[in-house]
């Protein structure tokens, strides 16, 4: 007998969260609610705790998530979600958790032939000395915590007084202080898999910090990069290698450092980027020809298919 048509579910956005990344959330879910509504029954949900919202139900509902920083993009809400039975579209716990921690994320890469910068993990309550650091790493280098998105916490130093002082407020968690690679800054969204264009960022400043990135003007982007075609493709296949190695699902956005010597450094991976229609992920959907509702939609796609494969198994 031929099973019942599965009815299509409703697209759940979750957006906010108590991070320190909340209000970028809150710009990611509105965008990103307002175009899939334009092709699926939709609600957003702010988060303000976290948990799971109530009233998820994983019979009608697929979850849709643009919270940033920690709970969101760290695999905790994705193991609730998992727990629950619940489907959503992106990366599963295990990939997010790894994609959160920058040192596993470079580790990962770097076993497949991926160029890392040289770096330093330690506790805010054990840093390494001064000194050490510029003998092992030099005098240029970038310091950020080993688990945060949006530049959050980052400082570029370009002598030990600076790095003093870096280090000096540090007060809590883990972080990196890393080589600073000096060079063009590139980011490339990754679609089920394959990259999409290559963005490159030019910060007025130098530096693409939280500033840089939220403030208008701050900031330029060319999408696509103006790069020798050898070196997009490279950058793309790069990209597609970092997001296999991690695990990634659905979607992602991967950014790295092109040296003056036209070798590419992964940065790290993003497994849920900034979602509004000027964001990078959405810039490099752009130069393949998907809009940003477009894009939102076959970012969907995969967990709508996800939801019903299993509900279909599940019908007598």
């Amino acid at each position: 007998m031929e099973g019942r048509a599965v009815k299509e579910p409703i697209i759940t956005v979750l957006c906010g969260g108590i991070s320190s990344e909340r209000e970028v959330s809150l710009g990611s879910g509105l965008a990103c609610a307002i175009a899939l509504a334009r092709s699926f029954p939709t609600r957003l949900i702010d988060l303000t705790a976290n948990a799971l919202p109530a009233g998820l139900e994983a019979r009608s509902q697929v979850v849709f998530s643009t919270l940033h920083g920690t709970f969101g993009e760290d695999g905790a809400i994705q193991r609730l979600l998992d727990a629950a039975g619940i489907h959503y579209a992106g990366c599963d716990a295990a990939s997010s958790a790894l994609t959160m921690d920058k040192t596993r994320t470079k580790e990962t890469a770097a076993a497949r032939g991926l160029r890392v910068p040289q770096a330093i993990l330690f506790a805010a309550d054990a840093k390494p000395a001064v000194e050490a650091v510029v003998a092992q790493l030099g005098a240029q280098l970038v310091v950020k915590p080993n688990a945060e998105g949006s530049s959050v916490g980052l400082s570029v130093v370009a002598n030990r007084a600076e790095l003093a002082a870096a280090f000096a407020r540090i007060t809590a968690g883990a972080w990196l202080v890393e080589q600073r690679i000096l060079g063009r800054e590139l980011s490339v969204g990754v679609l089920a898999g394959q990259a999409m264009g290559v963005v490159e960022i030019r910060p007025r400043s130098g530096v693409y910090d939280y500033a840089s990135k939220y403030t208008k003007g701050a900031t330029e982007y060319f999408a696509p990069a103006p790069l020798d075609p050898a070196v997009t493709a490279a950058a793309r296949l790069a990209a597609e290698t970092a997001y296999a190695a991690c695990g990634c699902r659905d979607y992602a956005r991967v950014d790295f450092m092109l040296s003056s010597t036209s070798e590419l450094y992964l940065l790290e991976i993003n497994t849920l980027p900034g979602m509004k229609e000027t964001s990078l992920l959405p810039m490099s959907a752009r130069c393949v020809g998907l809009d940003f509702t477009a894009l939102v939609k076959e970012m969907v796609t995969p967990a709508l298919q996800r939801f019903r494969a299993a509900t279909a198994s599940a019908q007598p």
